[in-house]
């Protein structure tokens, strides 16, 4: 309780400020390009401009906002370049983390992702979608346990921070989860199997999905992405 209580005590107004835009922009009620006043933050939340201006910095930090001096702040674009590094790193990551859980699941590793995978299926039954995140979240969080590696995961969180905006334009949700839940499903077959190259090519399979949405968003919003010349 007291470790509790010290932790809900460190919270600040960055904190604030910075879940409330990360969620806005997650979510696209903040879409690419919009501007955000830095001023007009600071009034919402009745603080000084400070807290706004260093939540901002951690948001420019992780790619979700552009901050130029002198001109207003914006919700940043998708750039190509960042898609693509954050999706190589991505990938090399995760077949690292697959080859491993592979070699390492055990009777309870199979239990875990069997019980993830029953909760997952769950949410998309019951078409609670806006659920489905944190399970996929967690899903990947549990194969690095697995793999003992737990620490990749804070690199994955990252690299797949920066794409989820996409998937969230991608193909409505009643079409795309269950695809998502059924490559888990694969992955975690292989995984629990000890077969290391089913499971990576599965992996494989799992992130290359979001290659048709990008090319629909580029065809259909162009506007949301940075021109690469500039």
């Amino acid at each position: 309780m007291a470790l509790a209580t010290a932790l809900t005590e460190r919270r600040t107004a960055v904190d604030d400020v910075y879940e409330h835009l990360h969620e806005q922009i997650a979510t696209l009620k903040l879409k690419p390009g919009d501007r955000i006043s830095e001023a007009e933050i600071a009034a919402q939340f009745a603080i000084s401009r400070q807290p706004v201006r260093d939540a901002f910095s951690r948001l420019a930090n992780l790619d979700l906002l552009l901050i130029r001096p002198q001109r207003a702040t914006e919700v940043r674009r998708f750039s190509m370049r960042a898609i693509e590094k954050s999706r190589f790193v991505r990938a090399a990551i995760e077949k690292e983390v697959l080859y491993r859980a592979s070699m390492n699941c055990d009777a309870e590793g199979a239990r875990v992702l069997a019980e993830s995978l029953q909760q997952q299926a769950e949410v998309v039954d019951a078409g609670r979608y806006e659920d489905f995140g944190p399970q996929d979240y967690e899903f990947h969080r549990k194969l690095c346990v697995i793999a003992r590696a737990e620490f990749a995961f804070d690199v994955i969180l990252e690299e797949k921070a920066k794409v989820d905006r996409l998937c969230m334009l991608g193909m409505d949700k009643e079409q795309r989860l269950p695809d998502l839940l059924d490559d888990h499903r694969k992955i975690a077959d292989a995984v629990t199997g000890n077969d290391a190259s089913a499971a990576i090519a599965a992996g494989m399979v799992h992130l290359s999905r979001l290659d048709e949405t990008i090319e629909r968003i580029r065809a259909t919003n162009a506007n949301y992405f940075e021109d690469e010349d500039s």
